[in-house]
């Protein structure tokens, strides 16, 4: 369905200042429909013939629709729009007209003019027009809430006629707010509370006011409750702002160990300034499972801290212990149980700095390639390049695919460039030159690997590609009793459930193709 925007724009002539306002409407206007009791459609002139296009459209949460059927998008004309002309045209609330049926369904319609007002604060001209549309089929007891409900939506009704509602938006503010259902307090213009919805006075009483809130000086008592000073005047000032006709953010209050969201809007219909409608929120809950999502990632931020610490103890102790052996063997494979360990301590370092259970794993293959080129010796001077990119991953993958990774890494680094035959490719890069005469020679290819990476249909498609000599004759990698070869194969179709490829590249070399797929099904269950 298009939206908003692309309705306007392609069937109105309206600025996009006008479109900015009518989102900003349609972004505030759920407050209104609940207060109303009335679904509210967002009603735009189609180029001035006499005709009208539907934008936008929200139901009551407090009531039922009048509208079974999506509005948005449908274009109306003659009778049916009267009551659109007479808003658009005068630049008043319609409320006149008896009730109308939509099938089994009466309605009473209402239409209020939309302005935006100019730089100078000056009230601008109508831009669209909303109609207020109230399904009458069930009787309402004209109670206590009710009458403070609807008193404040013709409030906040004028207020979009005069062009000051909905107020904008402060910067980084989040758009999610108390709702009409949570509790609402109506102030008159000395602050003072003049109706508590049986929700809001509950709210208050969880921050430990047991006494019923009108004729309370709200902004004092949101100081005198709150257990920080600073907040309490902070939440006042918010108050004091809303009965000036300013629309501070929203603000919290804690005390007693519960925590209640607060938003004020002035209330100044016709410009005239006249209290302000406080929306409050009990959030004591949402609160607590945050604190406590917040200590739970705390806590494993910590244990991958302490895991990747322990990893590079071990790696210090394997390290140790190679350099007192004599056994060139034995060296080797305590030199590489290190590094094996020290790629795992990487994915612990990354989770420990990360807020969930995921890593940017690009930077981790970077450092894992680097690692690998200190393998060789230092004159054959093997390159490394990524291509593409792995993007997140969850933990239980990079965890394993590091470990891949560092085996493929550093078994084409070693036995696809030994060193004499790459400390040779180096010299004849370097100092052959031309014979007299005879034609330049062409360039030869500088060992390199390139890890390539990219997503595919929910797989993740790894190659690990060299320009070295090759795979021996009669390989078989599934024969080969190489312990990174056996490590490699375990993790890629065990932990990883994906598979993998040795071959020789198509220019030479060797490839190692990987497939690991991203959507990790759920263990099954023993029989």
């Amino acid at each position: 369905m298009s939206t908003l925007r692309d309705l306007a724009e392609e069937h109105t002539r309206l600025r996009p200042a006008d479109i900015d306002h009518l989102h900003r409407i349609a972004g505030d206007w759920q407050l209104l429909s609940d207060l109303s009791f009335a679904d509210l459609l967002l009603w735009v002139p189609v180029d001035g013939d006499g005709t009208y296009l539907c934008v936008a459209q929200v139901r009551p949460t407090t009531a039922p629709t009048a509208y079974l059927d999506d509005q948005v998008g449908r274009i109306v004309g003659g009778p049916e729009v009267a009551h659109l002309e007479v808003a658009y045209r005068q630049g008043r609330i319609w409320r006149e007209g008896d009730p109308v049926w939509y099938g089994d369904v009466p309605a009473r319609h209402e239409a209020i003019p939309v302005r935006l007002r100019t730089a100078d604060g000056e009230a601008g001209e109508v831009v669209a027009v909303v109609g207020r549309d109230t399904n009458l089929s069930t009787a309402r007891t004209p109670s206590q809430l009710e009458l403070n409900y609807l008193t404040t939506a013709d409030d906040l009704a004028q207020m979009i006629a005069d062009g000051t509602f909905p107020p904008p938006r402060h910067p980084g503010e989040t758009t999610s707010a108390p709702r009409v259902g949570d509790g609402l307090v109506r102030l008159d213009a000395n602050g003072k509370v003049t109706y508590a919805s049986p929700n809001a006075q509950s709210a208050y009483r969880r921050l430990g006011y047991a006494s019923h809130l009108v004729g309370e000086d709200l902004a004092a008592l949101h100081r005198r409750l709150a257990g920080d000073p600073l907040e309490g005047t902070d939440a006042a000032n918010g108050i004091l702002a809303a009965l000036r006709g300013e629309a501070p953010p929203r603000r919290e209050i804690d005390a007693r160990g519960a925590t209640m969201l607060t938003r004020a809007l002035p209330l100044m219909p016709a410009g005239v300034p006249i209290g302000a409608l406080v929306l409050v929120r009990d959030i004591t809950e949402v609160r607590r499972r945050d604190r406590a999502l917040m200590t739970k990632d705390a806590t494993i931020r910590e244990i991958h801290h302490r895991v990747k610490n322990n990893l590079q103890t071990v790696a210090a102790l394997l390290r140790l212990q190679a350099r007192r052996v004599a056994m060139p063997e034995a060296r080797v494979a305590l030199e590489e149980s290190v590094r094996r360990v020290a790629s795992i301590a990487l994915v612990h370092e990354t989770l420990s700095m990360s807020s969930d259970e995921a890593v940017e794993f690009d930077g981790i293959v970077d450092r894992v390639a680097s690692a690998a080129t200190e393998v060789a010796a230092a004159e054959s001077t093997v390159g490394m390049r990524r291509r593409g990119s792995f993007g997140v991953l969850p933990a239980e993958i990079a965890t394993s695919l590091v470990m891949v990774l560092n085996e493929l890494l550093l078994n084409a680094v070693e036995h696809g460039f030994p060193p004499a035959e790459a400390a040779e490719t180096v010299e004849t890069v370097e100092m052959t030159g031309p014979a007299d005469g005879a034609e330049p020679p062409g360039p030869v290819a500088r060992p390199e690997v390139v890890v390539s990476a990219h997503r595919f249909r929910k797989q993740l498609h790894v190659s690990v590609t060299d320009n070295g000599r090759g795979l021996p004759p009669g390989f078989d990698a599934e024969q080969s009793g190489r312990l990174g070869l056996q490590i490699v194969r375990a993790l890629v179709t065990g932990e990883l459930r994906g598979s993998i490829e040795l071959r020789d590249g198509a220019e030479g070399g060797t490839e190692a193709v990987l497939v690991v797929p991203l959507a990790r099904s759920a263990p099954r269950s023993p029989n």
